[in-house]
């Protein structure tokens, strides 16, 4: 019951956010899809933390065509990770989240990319419903901030995540072979 009313709560404050968003800044330019996109970050982190859902779904197992990544290297995925380094992102979640040498860090790091995912492709989808909307209602090019922060930060980070967790499957199933062996 607990959780329901939080995230309700969440929700509607993240409604909230949204519609103060609008009506101060209105729908155009690099501000409000910045802010938009820091706003739903903000909001959906909440409620991914409240939620604490096992993420079990059939969704998250990679798909044949993405085996090895190299999909997701064609699309410029490395790239992307050393733009992270470039920024600090990597040192500053490597700090909230250390990496260690055992079979349960491993695991949460694992479950970590699918919330990380999740999350990242809630406001994927609530910021193409913006994006559909200003372009449709002041112009493709008013739209354009919207379009490139929505790939910048929430398209590329799905597919970090989904590069990086088949490599973190294998990681853990040859940790667990190594406990069983043991």
């Amino acid at each position: 019951m607990r959780k329901a009313i939080l995230i309700c709560l969440n929700l509607i404050i993240t409604i909230l956010l949204v519609y103060g968003l609008v009506s101060r800044i209105g729908l155009q330019g690099f501000l409000f899809a910045w802010m938009l996109n820091l706003v739903l970050m903000m909001c959906v982190f909440f409620f991914t933390e409240t939620l604490k859902s096992e993420l079990k779904s059939k969704y998250y197992s990679e798909k044949e065509w993405e085996r090895k990544g190299k999909i997701y290297e064609s699309l410029g995925v490395n790239g992307f990770r050393k733009v992270l380094v470039w920024i600090g992102w990597e040192k500053l979640n490597k700090k909230a989240n250390p990496v260690k040498k055992n079979l349960k860090a491993l695991l949460h790091l694992e479950y970590r990319t699918r919330q990380s995912e999740l999350g990242h492709l809630i406001i994927f989808f609530i910021v193409t419903g913006f994006t559909i909307y200003v372009a449709l209602t002041f112009g493709l090019l008013a739209s354009l901030w919207l379009f490139i922060l929505n790939i910048v930060l929430n398209l590329y980070p799905i597919v970090l995540q989904r590069y990086n967790r088949p490599r973190l499957r294998r990681a853990i199933a040859l940790s667990q072979y190594r406990k069983e062996r043991t």
